[in-house]
């Protein structure tokens, strides 16, 4: 028992445990918001408390067995875990669920009425492989051939999500690939080269590719009064929950919250705002920025490119999921079902989330900290 209590302390003391302890106190907090959202009837069943605290027992389990293992030795597993990943989504494809309040088949049924969403698990393997390939053609990033087959290694996740109908989790993976891709220090003529292919492509996606429902999307974040009852009901009462809590929220267990579709999971942040108001939904931000920040603040130990860009990949996935999410609470950005990492509900989502932790805490434990930083 000494030594099992030993080995603990060890750990703590080798591992990054300002990470470990804000993302616990992030689950946490979610737990307590769940409750307090069953307690007002908005979700009618405990399960999803349940689910959640589960999730995120099971996912910090496995963040510290990763961080054991080599990130090294990951990458190299690629041929094992990209194909099994990639499988899982393309039987969404024939059986995959369609769950309440989602426009996409992304899920597949599991034992005891749980779901599993395979794009999630997809994401640690992109971040993965496309670290170990940027790593490889580092030297020689700049050259036409090495850019084109990472833009490829890059749209084969984008597209397959994209197809998939979930264009949400489809830009969290071009982000990931962008923030990457930027870091490594990618040449500014292919930058101004996206640039100009995305003017391009923006008016030619508008007339030809977006679907009404998709345009009404983007145009009810200018005009929100333009539909209110149908695409515009679900922001037009995210806002008003949010304005309601003023100073200092209604409560979290006051048990009278303002109806919004969906709030255990894309709109959490409206919850935050009627129950805790201003004052909690900047603690909550502080909260989630500051688990950005040591993820990114952890490359500065990273002693070569593979560690270095799979932080920024784990970097990438929190900070825009988190900037998506809110902006949508906010009627800033349209709505397109991205959760708010570890808050909503959402048992793949905090699982993938604490994956994601496990690989920047792999990063951390086998890099020793240099004495000197250039």
């Amino acid at each position: 028992m000494k030594r099992f209590f030993g080995a603990i302390v060890q750990y703590i003391k080798d591992t990054d445990r300002w990470l470990l302890l804000l993302c616990m106190i992030a689950s946490a907090f979610s737990v307590v918001l769940l409750l307090g959202i069953t307690n007002s009837e908005m979700v009618n069943s405990r399960r999803v408390v349940i689910v959640q605290a589960g999730a995120a027992v099971i996912g910090l389990t496995v963040a510290i067995i990763m961080s054991k293992i080599d990130y090294h030795t990951m990458a190299k597993l690629w041929k094992f875990h990209v194909p099994f990943t990639l499988l899982l989504v393309l039987l969404t494809f024939f059986f995959g669920l369609q769950r309440s309040g989602a426009d996409d088949k992304a899920w597949l049924p599991l034992p005891f009425g749980l779901s599993l969403q395979p794009a999630e698990l997809l994401k640690i393997s992109f971040i993965l492989t496309f670290s170990l390939h940027l790593s490889k053609v580092k030297e020689n990033l700049n050259s036409l051939k090495n850019i084109a087959l990472l833009c490829v290694h890059g749209a084969i996740p984008t597209l397959l999500i994209h197809f998939q109908g979930d264009d949400g989790t489809a830009l969290v993976f071009l982000m990931i690939f962008l923030f990457i891709l930027f870091s490594a220090g990618v040449s500014w003529k292919y930058i101004l080269s996206a640039v100009g292919v995305l003017a391009v492509g923006i008016p030619v996606a508008w007339f030809g590719i977006m679907s009404n429902d998709q345009k009404l999307r983007v145009l009810s974040i200018f005009n929100p009064a333009l539909d209110p009852q149908g695409i515009g009901y679900q922001q037009l009462k995210g806002r008003i929950a949010i304005g309601s809590g003023q100073i200092f929220g209604t409560g979290i267990f006051s048990g009278d919250h303002y109806y919004v579709p969906e709030i255990q999971n894309d709109f959490i942040f409206s919850f935050i705002g009627e129950a805790l108001g201003f004052v909690g939904t900047i603690a909550t931000l502080i909260l989630l920025g500051a688990i950005c920040f040591k993820i990114l603040w952890n490359t500065r130990h990273c002693s070569d490119d593979l560690g270095f860009f799979i932080c920024v990949g784990v970097f990438a996935m929190f900070s825009v999921q988190i900037m998506v999410n809110v902006g949508m609470c906010l009627s800033m950005l349209p709505v397109i079902g991205l959760t708010l990492p570890f808050l909503s509900a959402g048992g793949t989502s905090v699982v993938t989330l604490y994956l994601g932790i496990g690989l920047a805490l792999s990063v951390y434990v086998h890099n020793k900290p240099r004495l000197f930083y250039n």
